[in-house]
């Protein structure tokens, strides 16, 4: 599927900006296998970021494998959070946006 760091752009390509309406948040990505990136997403806009974000509104913990699958369709964020392959920290719920956000 490519690196990380493509995934990311196919990500911010499949933006969706009617449903960021009023958003002010931050994604962050911590790939426990490869390069950490974060998603600003606000005022209807989506901005990519490679590294560590100082206070993220969620932080997603997963492998590069586990992106694969959700971004491919095999899995489903929720399937890959309730087998432990997804974790999060802080805002849990604006985890579930993304594929509202991103067309996933």
């Amino acid at each position: 599927m490519g690196t990380v760091s493509e995934i990311f752009e196919q990500i911010v390509g499949k933006f969706n900006a009617s449903a960021a309406a009023g958003m002010d948040v931050i994604f962050q990505f911590n790939i426990s296998d490869d390069d950490h990136y974060y998603l600003v997403v606000a005022n209807d806009n989506c901005e990519l970021h490679q590294g560590d974000h100082e206070d993220p509104s969620v932080t997603l913990i997963l492998s590069k494998e586990t992106l694969e699958k959700i971004i491919s369709g095999k899995t489903s964020g929720m399937q890959a959070f309730m087998l432990g392959k997804l974790k999060t920290e802080g805002n849990m719920m604006l985890a579930t946006k993304l594929g509202d956000l991103f067309s996933m």
